[in-house]
Order: structure tokens, then sequence, then C-alpha cells
């Protein structure tokens, strides 16, 4: 059974690899989502995924520019 919010990758784990990957530039919070989305498969909210980021790329020192709509 497939339950909603339960994903089968690490979502954190693929994050942090993202953010890694970016620690020299700058990130778009739009280009980090759409990589997470591709890499995890996930259907977790765009808020849900931007709380994330923002919160690890804080905590790493990695610079997240937020898109306007």
């Amino acid at each position: 059974m497939h339950h909603p919010h339960v994903e089968s990758p690490d979502i954190a784990a693929t994050v942090d690899q993202l953010l890694a990957e970016h620690r020299t530039g700058l990130l778009s919070m739009k280009e980090a989502i759409a990589l997470l989305r591709q890499r995890t498969g996930t259907d977790r909210s765009d808020a849900d995924l931007a709380g994330l980021i923002t919160k690890k790329a804080a905590h790493l020192g990695v610079a997240v520019v937020i898109d306007a709509h």
C-alpha cells in the first residue's frame, strides 16, 4: 500500500547531496525542487520541499535563490 508522504528514497539525503554539488555556487529553489523530483520521484508539495531545502541549505551554508513567481 502506498502512503502519500512516505518516500522510498531518502529525500533528506538527496537534498544533502544536491546542496553538496552546488556548495560553491548559487542554486535556485525552482531548480533544486525540479532536481529533487527528477532524482526521487517525490510527490511532496513544492512548499514542503522548499522548506526542507532552505533548512538544510542554512545549516550547510549554501546560498539558495528564491525564485520570483
